[in-house]
């Protein structure tokens, strides 16, 4: 089972690839033995304990395995395995105690029956079927994560999963930026790909949203319980993780991270003590933030004279003009049939003297650059309306829950509050991301959101079980009494 499928490589990916032999080279060789023998190894623990086979599966979507290799890990079908026995061991060896359908469940199986009727209308259904052959596998196995995470040991296994695969993306970009080897378009990961999580601005929206699930885990980890090392190796993957809009050089990654400041404001403790050394350590960095970068950055201002920008507002226009006509959408990759001309600002230096000139620009086949407009384009008003619904209603139930244990002295009920407190923040970055990146069906997004279904199933559990517990006044005894007799 793949987890994604991908699409024709870019040049740069081409040229990158016919400069490497076949084969790869001793170093690739041993590396793609150390990764076969850690799934081998995951695979062989998952025989005691099922449920690590779901952690497998987890890992192998978020990294690719299979992409990082030249010769024998593009052979190993490790999604189909990985996605096999994570199914089949909760199928048939997990005891499903707690297990409950929810209703943010029910929305996404609504969307996935709804992407399987469009498709057959779809504009391009060469291209839509291709989509559709990942699309479906990453809606199938968010419906079923939810109905694993049935412990709090669960989901904090999983929140870690998700941060580690993710992190060990953005730690191997982090050293790669250090070192100089950023730029737009141009650092490289794990896999010479710019497709799927590995394209910038998705593992810049990534990587800054699995800081407020690296800092929980750091406070509140049982699997790893806090302490000097943890905290450190904490403190540098938060690092690692706001080095990536700086490596990528993308102003969606900035965006990002300028907004989870703003958010986590809310609940630190000391507000202006944090601004402060916000501030401060932005200022201290710049002098050290390549030329590249700062240059991006400042293109943020003026979308006149940024090629992208323009590109992205005159795609935007042309999908509102074009679900007039369709209103259920042209399915997926219905922006291969835009064309649109549009008027870029552009800049002359001569000496001391700048000119402003004005260049008309026609362009076709270009992406939605936008979650929310992708959504709109591909599978109309409903399928947004669907979209949308399911990720409000996560941030509302995270909402509720943060509120009811913010005061709580109690342990458990203090962390859960604090885990839905970093999931709701990691989810905001995404929904802020998603505005500028076709991220609507990528799987790091439902993983999140499946923890915030096992956290409300538990806390759900928890407070029934509760209030089960608590000893009833004579009034309401009385009272059960006169209902049982009743009935």
């Amino acid at each position: 089972m793949a987890a994604r499928t991908q699409p024709e490589p870019t040049a740069r990916t081409r040229l990158a690839r016919r400069a490497v032999p076949e084969g790869g080279n001793g170093g690739d060789a041993m590396l793609e033995l150390v990764l076969l023998a850690f799934f081998a190894t995951l695979l062989v623990l998952g025989l005691r304990q099922p449920f690590i086979w779901v952690l497998t599966y987890i890992y192998v979507d978020l990294v690719g395995p299979q992409k990082i290799g030249w010769a024998i890990l593009p052979k190993v079908p490790f999604s189909l395995i990985a996605f096999a026995a994570a199914f089949g061991g909760w199928l048939l060896f997990d005891r499903k105690q707690g297990v409950r359908f929810s209703f943010r469940q029910f929305l996404l199986l609504l969307l996935l029956a709804y992407c399987a009727l469009t498709l057959p209308m779809a504009a391009f259904p060469e291209e839509a079927a291709l989509k559709w052959d990942w699309v479906w596998k990453s809606l199938v196995f968010a419906i079923f994560l939810p109905l694993a995470l049935t412990s709090r040991l669960r989901i904090e296994a999983a929140a870690l999963f998700i941060t580690l695969s993710i992190g060990a993306i953005a730690i191997d970009g982090g050293m790669k930026t250090v070192f100089g080897g950023g730029g737009y378009a141009m650092l490289k990961f794990f896999v010479l790909d710019d497709s799927g999580i590995y394209e910038g601005s998705t593992i810049s929206t990534a990587a800054i949203a699995i800081i407020p699930l690296v800092i929980w885990l750091a406070r509140f980890g049982t699997i790893f319980p806090p302490e000097r090392r943890v905290t450190l190796f904490a403190a540098a993957l938060v690092f690692a993780c706001l080095l990536i809009p700086v490596g990528t050089s993308t102003r969606t990654g900035m965006l990002c991270a300028v907004v989870l400041g703003v958010v986590m404001m809310r609940t630190v403790k000391y507000r202006f003590v944090f601004a402060g050394a916000a501030g401060l350590a932005m200022l201290a960095a710049i002098p050290f933030l390549p030329s590249s970068f700062t240059e991006r950055m400042g293109t943020i201002g003026s979308y006149q004279g940024d090629e992208s920008a323009s590109t992205r507002l005159a795609v935007w226009k042309w999908t509102l003009d074009y679900v007039k006509e369709k209103p259920l959408g042209g399915g997926f990759d219905a922006y291969l049939g835009n064309s649109f001309t549009y008027n870029t600002r552009v800049e002359t230096s001569e000496g001391n003297s700048t000119s402003v000139s004005t260049q008309q620009v026609t362009d076709e086949g270009r992406a939605f650059h936008s979650a929310y407009f992708e959504m709109l384009g591909e599978q109309g008003w409903p399928g947004l309306v669907l979209w949308l619904t399911f990720h409000a209603l996560g941030l509302l139930n995270m909402e509720t829950i943060r509120r009811r244990f913010r005061k709580s002295d109690n342990a458990v009920e203090m962390r859960q509050g604090q885990l839905a407190n970093a999931l709701q923040q990691a989810h905001i970055v995404y929904m802020v991301g998603a505005l500028f990146t076709g991220v609507a069906f990528q799987s790091f997004i439902y993983m999140i959101a499946a923890l915030e279904i096992g956290l409300a199933n538990i806390v759900r559990r928890e407070g029934a079980a509760r209030a089960a517990r608590r000893p009833q006044r004579p009034a309401q005894a009385a009272g059960s009494l006169a209902e049982g007799e009743a009935a």
